[in-house]
């Protein structure tokens, strides 16, 4: 019966706020086409603003990648994570995360294929594409657009989330799947 209910209103809420919104829009007497031109003027001009920091951003990332970096940094820690139950596969898909939310899916697809969906990589995988942002991106992209050049903590205290969230990770599909930590 919820079951039921949940399907029927997820299935018509999308087009319940197309109609709401205009409707709305009307009755306060706003002239929704202006204010649809005008965002996406601001939208596009934000996205001009922006294109040098994600530039910067992607070459970062594929020097960082292409350079053997990531692969040298891995296999170094690697022993170090082993014994806290941290598969060393996972490392460069912890690493990418903060960086490259397409290039961490691309990892964590390949980890999949590799490892099987229901293994413990498989699902750790899965759980730190949920668990974790792009740290790096969101900072160039919402700083990058509003000007802000000093972004003093925020890297900090972003990528002390992203490893956060990593180790909540491993100790909750440990929890979940009944894996001790060895």
């Amino acid at each position: 019966m919820l079951a039921e209910l949940v399907k029927d209103i997820s299935r018509w809420i999308v087009p319940l706020m197309l109609l709401l919104i205009p409707v709305m829009a009307f009755l306060r007497r706003v002239k929704v086409y202006e204010a649809f031109v005008d965002g996406a003027q601001q939208g596009f001009t934000t996205a001009i603003k922006i294109i040098p920091y994600l530039v910067a951003m992607l070459v970062a990332i594929s020097v960082f990648r292409a350079s053997g970096a990531m692969e040298v940094l891995s296999q170094f820690l690697g022993p170090v994570v082993k014994p806290l139950g941290i598969p060393p596969e996972v490392l460069p898909l912890a690493f990418m995360r903060p960086l490259s939310g397409s290039g961490a899916v691309g990892l964590a697809t390949e980890l999949i294929k590799v490892h099987g969906p229901d293994s413990f990589i498989g699902r750790l995988a899965s759980t730190m594409q949920g668990s974790a942002d792009t740290t790096f991106y969101v900072l160039t992209v919402y700083f990058g657009s509003v000007g802000i050049k000093r972004y003093r903590y925020a890297p900090a205290v972003g990528l002390i989330a992203d490893i956060s969230a990593f180790l909540a990770s491993v100790w909750i599909v440990h929890q979940v799947f009944s894996l001790p930590l060895q």
